[in-house]
């Protein structure tokens, strides 16, 4: 029985790891991906002050999500369309042909 229950509880701590990981990878991806942009010049001031808006509105999500204690789905599922949301402005920004002056 305690064999069981330490099996659980270890299976539930890699799961939650697992998870807080995937959602950390994805935030340094993104942040690498606007700090090269703006060091190459695809990204314009006022455009990487706009990223890094956004991403410290996700990062506030999270921290706002995390709050009680409990993820719940729907607070997973917004969490993740803001980040693919701000993966697709990075691109658009990074590729719209305007140069940093």
């Amino acid at each position: 029985m305690k064999a069981i229950k330490f099996l659980a509880g270890l299976f539930l701590l890699l799961g939650l790891s697992v998870t807080a990981s995937a959602q950390n990878g994805r935030s340094a991806v993104q942040h690498k991906r606007i700090k090269a942009g703006a060091k190459s010049g695809e990204l314009t001031h006022h455009e990487r002050k706009q990223l890094a808006r956004q991403q410290r509105h996700i990062r506030a999500e999270k921290r706002e999500a995390r709050a009680d204690g409990v993820v719940t789905g729907k607070e997973r599922r917004e969490i993740r369309r803001e980040e693919r949301r701000a993966s697709r402005n990075i691109y658009r920004k990074k590729h719209n042909n305007r140069v940093k002056n």
